[in-house]
């Protein structure tokens, strides 16, 4: 069944589809009044809702039985250094399929692109459409990109297992940190750009009381990395 983001605010009176929501009813599914679809909230509630009316710009519901669903654990926050070309359009796509909770993209000394104007909004077109494909309820916070100086000087009071993965000696292996940390429900993971964190980065986040962890022999791909950690940290935490 067809599924539709209704913004939290549009449950309480005369709930209703607007804008793309509802142009992608009306002109692309062709959906005609008394047809069902599902809807969800982005904060983890859906319920199926009877089409009332249908316009191009409108479409009035009746909304049925609502159903909370559980958020996933643990609450992963993904910082990710801004890759090459289209690959951050992929990590936010996968990360929501993985059900991360927050994502906040970095420009690191090594970052070779430079987010323009409105790379934010189209991330969060993407995490949208992710949770509409996916059966996802809860949509993710897709912050604006930061420079890593300022967003890692507001991390000490971050509470949770906090990784970054690193090429670094010394690192420990991520099933061996996994393990010193049982029972984990709040994570954030940093990943860095195509040229790894530079050594100060590396050193301000251990600082900020991030765990150096290696993925491995094999040096993977930025968006690999990503994809890798997180479903790491659901397959071992996530028990239910």
């Amino acid at each position: 069944m067809a599924r539709f983001h209704l913004p939290p605010e549009a449950w309480l009176e005369s709930p209703a589809l607007t804008g793309d929501e509802a142009r992608h009813l009306s002109q692309v599914l062709r959906t005609k009044a008394g047809e069902t679809i599902i809807v969800f909230d982005g904060n983890g509630r859906r319920a199926s809702a009877e089409v009332l009316s249908v316009s191009r710009d409108k479409v009035a519901l009746k909304i049925g039985e609502i159903l909370p669903s559980k958020r996933p654990l643990p609450s992963i926050t993904l910082a990710q250094a801004i890759p090459k070309g289209k690959n951050m359009d992929l990590i936010v796509q996968k990360s929501v399929e993985l059900g991360v909770a927050a994502i906040q993209p970095l420009v690191t000394r090594y970052t070779v692109v430079q987010p323009g104007e409105g790379k934010s909004e189209k991330w969060r077109r993407n995490a949208l459409e992710a949770c509409k494909q996916c059966g996802q309820d809860t949509l993710p916070e897709i912050a604006d990109p930061l420079p890593f100086d300022r967003w890692i000087s507001t991390q000490s009071e971050t509470p949770g297992l906090k990784l970054i993965a690193s090429l670094a000696p010394g690192a420990l292996p991520l099933r061996e940190t996994f393990l010193q940390h049982p029972g984990t429900t709040v994570a954030t993971l940093l990943i860095g750009p195509e040229g790894d964190f530079s050594p100060e980065e590396t050193t301000s986040a251990m600082a900020a009381g991030f765990l150096p962890v290696s993925l491995g022999s094999i040096v993977l791909r930025v968006e690999t990395a990503a994809i890798f950690c997180i479903s790491a940290l659901r397959y071992q935490f996530d028990l239910d």
